[in-house]
C-alpha cells in the first residue's frame, strides 16, 4: 500500500541515518519507474540511472561527496546523470545547460516522492565533484552528474515538521 502523494510531500524527509537492510528488488524497480515517468522537455527523457550497491563503489562515491556518510551507510545509490548532447539536439545551448538539469531533477523527485510512500528514506546529495563520482561509477564522459540520491529504510526518527511559506507569501497572481 502507498501513501497519497500530497502526504508524501508533506512527511518525507532527507534520511541520514539508514538501517542495513536491502530493498526488495520489485520495490528499487518501483522507484526507478517513477523516475522514467517524468516528464522531460521534448519527452527526451535525457537521463540516466546508475544503481549502486558495491561498498566499494559507494566508498569512492562518498569520498567525491566531501564524505557525506549516509552514502557509505545506504543500501543503495542512484547516481542520477543528464545528457546534455541529447538535449542539446533538439534545444541547442539552452537544452545542454538548463532543460536537461530540470528534466533530471523532476525525475529525482518522483523517486523521492515514490520511494517515501513505498516505505522508504532517501537523501538527495547535491555537494560532489563531478568529474570524481563519474569516474566512481565509470559513465561516459558525455553525461554529467547532477545528483546522487540515497535510498533505503530510515533508521531514524522524524521529529520535526517541515517549515514552509504560505502559498501567498510566494505566489504572486497577474490577471
Amino acid at each position: 500500500m502507498t501513501k497519497d502523494v500530497f502526504d508524501c510531500m508533506r512527511e518525507s524527509y532527507s534520511v541520514r541515518e539508514f538501517k542495513p537492510h536491502d530493498i526488495p528488488e520489485p520495490t528499487l524497480t518501483r522507484i526507478l519507474e517513477a523516475g522514467c515517468w517524468a516528464p522531460s522537455a521534448g519527452n527526451l527523457q535525457p537521463w540516466y540511472f546508475y544503481v549502486v550497491k558495491n561498498q566499494q563503489v559507494k566508498d569512492k562515491v562518498a569520498a567525491a561527496c566531501f564524505e557525506q556518510q549516509q552514502i557509505h551507510h545506504s543500501p543503495v545509490i542512484v547516481v542520477v546523470l543528464a545528457d546534455p548532447a541529447k538535449s542539446n539536439e533538439r534545444y541547442g545551448e539552452r537544452g545542454a545547460q538548463l532543460y536537461c538539469i530540470q528534466d533530471t531533477a523532476v525525475a529525482i523527485e518522483n523517486m523521492i516522492l515514490a520511494a517515501y510512500g513505498l516505505g522508504i528514506g532517501s537523501c538527495w546529495i547535491g555537494a560532489f565533484d563531478e568529474v570524481d563520482v563519474q569516474t566512481a561509477v565509470e559513465a561516459p564522459p558525455r553525461l554529467r552528474a547532477v545528483a546522487i540520491l540515497c535510498l533505503g529504510y530510515s533508521n531514524q526518527e522524524n521529529n520535526h515538521l517541515k517549515e514552509r511559506f504560505r502559498v501567498a507569501e510566494v505566489t504572486k497572481i497577474i490577471h
